[in-house]
C-alpha cells in the first residue's frame, strides 16, 4: 500500500495521532500482502471532507465495506456505480424510508458530509474479503482522539454496533447519544429496524436551533 496523504486534513492536522500513531500502522499497512481498501487516496476521506467546526453529527460504523470497489472512505457510502449488493445501507435506507417516509437510492453519501455528518468507521482500512481484520492496528486511537475534540460541543451521536459504542462521549455533556444495531444483514432485524435515529436526530438538531439534516439528497 502506498503512503498515507495527510495533505487534506485540515484542522485535524494537529491530532497527536498522526505522529505518535500512524507511522506504526503504515508499517503493517506496507507488509500486508492482501489488498486493501479503501484505496489509499480515500482512508482519510471522511475528516477531509466534514472538518471539526462543521460536525453537527457523527455515524460511527465498524471498518470498510471489504468487496472490490465499494468502499469509499466515508462510512456505510458506495460509489454511486458500483453495481453490487448494497448490504448495510440498503437497510439504512429502508429505515429512513419508515422513519421519515423519505425515499433515497442515492448510494454515494456526500451529501450527508457535507450537511455536517462526519460518516466515520473506527477502523480505517480493511483487507479484501477480511472483515475486522485490521481491528487493533492502531487506527482506534485516532477515533478516540476525533470523539475527544468533537466531545467538547454538543453534538448528535449515532452509534451502530457494539464496536461503536465503545466510543460514546461522557454523559452530561449535552449531548444526544444513540446506541443502535448495527445495519448489516446480519443483525438489522434485531432492534436496528424501528429505531427511528434520522427523525431522532433532526428533532435534537431542530431543539438546538439547528437546520435538520435533508436525509434524502439529490438523486
Amino acid at each position: 500500500m502506498t503512503r498515507l496523504d495527510l495533505s487534506r486534513l485540515g484542522a485535524w492536522a494537529d491530532l497527536p495521532f498522526w505522529a505518535e500513531n500512524l507511522p506504526e500502522i503504515e508499517d503493517a499497512l506496507r507488509s500486508e500482502n492482501r489488498r486493501v481498501f479503501p484505496p489509499p487516496d480515500r482512508v482519510f476521506a471522511a475528516l477531509e471532507r466534514t472538518q471539526p467546526d462543521a460536525v453537527r453529527v457523527v455515524i460511527l460504523g465498524q471498518d470498510p465495506y471489504h468487496t472490490p470497489g465499494k468502499a469509499d472512505g466515508l462510512a456505510f457510502s458506495i460509489p454511486q456505480n458500483f453495481g453490487g449488493r448494497p448490504d448495510s445501507l440498503r437497510n439504512i435506507f429502508k429505515e429512513l424510508q419508515r422513519d421519515l417516509n423519505v425515499v433515497r437510492t442515492r448510494t454515494v453519501l456526500t451529501d450527508w458530509a457535507d450537511q455536517g455528518i462526519l460518516l466515520l468507521n473506527p477502523v480505517l482500512t480493511v483487507p479484501q474479503g477480511a472483515p475486522k481484520a485490521h481491528a487493533g492496528l492502531g487506527w482506534e486511537m485516532l477515533t478516540q482522539q476525533v470523539i475527544a475534540r468533537l466531545g467538547q460541543t454538543p453534538r448528535a451521536f449515532v452509534l451502530w454496533g457494539n464496536p461503536a459504542h465503545a466510543y460514546a462521549p461522557p454523559d452530561g455533556d449535552g449531548h444526544l447519544v444513540l446506541k443502535g444495531r448495527h445495519p448489516s444483514p446480519l443483525s438489522a432485524h434485531r432492534g436496528f429496524f424501528g429505531s427511528r435515529p434520522f427523525s431522532t436526530v433532526n428533532a435534537w438538531l431542530t431543539e438546538q436551533g439547528q437546520a435538520p439534516i435533508d436525509w434524502a439528497g439529490k438523486e
